[in-house]
């Protein structure tokens, strides 16, 4: 690894070791394609849980659209009833998983359980979108799926939600690939018509964007186990549109073909990056360029960690993470 991995807890060390090696000797071959069959024979899928709650949080899946695999899972803190609960009311997080647009799911066990952990710890009602995969299903298909699931809580919440979400408080959130589906999905809402859901603001976890040209970041770290460069581009090529490079402006989103958000009326935004993470200096360009379009953001930055930090609660900078989100909400939430 090219962090300190002697720093990091044996099980994380052992299971970034593990994903390196089987994704580029197994899962990526070498005429560049994907061997899905195997990707999903090692991604363990978890069932919901709607009966009994896990860590006081209930689990529901719901089906939007069968021909495409369009689906969520509700996870929704349980509240006692003794005290003036009925009263209590929180907010909403639409959740877009990571996995570089190729690889991973709403239900892969790895993000269920962050997902767990987000609603018992902020406390939330989150929705983690299952969006179609790259390179079966490439771009803008991710963004589609995600926006449609918005219009359909916009339209359908008093159906699937429980009495205790308040539309009102939404916010957009994911990491790495799923912090790149956040942005567009504001970015579509801050263009459409919502009629129940109000989306307070942005959370970026590490967000997967990219470019054409070379950064400082992705050159020192181009050894790392998750996102090296060779991969990353990969996986571009994999996801963007056919005869598209790195400067389209789903990657490059304040670049030479970016759309201009100024006049937009943009939620806040959160850009959470890490100081061990390749792509660390595109997201600093993201936070930038929301600055330079008169956007409200805010810049956390945890100095010794790796992408994907927040899948280990073991490591420290997971418990500064879930208060770093919490205090952004609540500050978004008192307005």
């Amino acid at each position: 690894m090219s962090q300190n991995s002697a720093d990091l807890p044996w099980k994380v060390r052992l299971f970034t070791s593990l994903f390196s090696f089987t994704f580029k000797v197994m899962i990526r071959r070498s005429d560049g394609s994907l061997n899905r069959l195997l990707l999903n024979f090692l991604d363990y899928k978890t069932s919901p849980s709607p009966d009994k709650p896990i860590d006081g949080v209930t689990t529901t899946d719901f089906t939007i659209d069968e021909d495409r695999n369009l689906w969520f899972r509700l996870y929704s803190p349980v509240f006692r009833t003794s005290t003036a609960d009925n009263e209590v009311n929180i907010p909403v997080i639409f959740y877009f998983h990571g996995g570089g647009f190729i690889c991973m799911a709403a239900n892969s066990k790895l993000f269920d359980d962050l997902c767990y952990r987000l609603a018992r710890l902020l406390p939330a009602v989150i929705i983690s979108v299952n969006y179609r995969l790259a390179p079966e299903h490439r771009c803008p298909c991710q963004y589609e799926d995600g926006f449609d699931v918005i219009k359909f809580i916009d339209k359908s919440y008093l159906e699937v939600l429980p009495n205790h979400a308040n539309l009102k408080h939404s916010f957009v959130a994911g990491d790495s690939a799923g912090g790149n589906l956040a942005h567009h999905m504001a970015l579509k809402a801050s263009k459409s018509e919502l009629f129940n859901i109000k989306l307070t603001g942005v959370i970026a976890i590490q967000p997967f964007f990219g470019g054409e040209e070379r950064t400082g970041s992705e050159i020192k770290l181009s050894r790392d186990p998750f996102v090296p460069m060779d991969t990353t581009d990969w996986m571009w090529r994999s996801f963007l549109p056919e005869g598209s490079n790195r400067d389209h402006q789903v990657s490059n989103v304040f670049g030479p073909n970016s759309v201009d958000i100024s006049e937009l009326k943009f939620p806040a935004v959160l850009v959470i990056i890490g100081g061990l993470d390749p792509l660390q200096d595109w997201q600093k360009r993201y936070y930038e360029g929301l600055k330079k379009s008169g956007k409200e953001v805010y810049l956390v930055e945890y100095v010794n960690a790796f992408h994907s930090f927040y899948l280990f609660p073991c490591v420290p900078e997971f418990s500064l993470f879930i208060k770093d989100v919490r205090d952004f909400m609540q500050k978004q939430m008192s307005r």
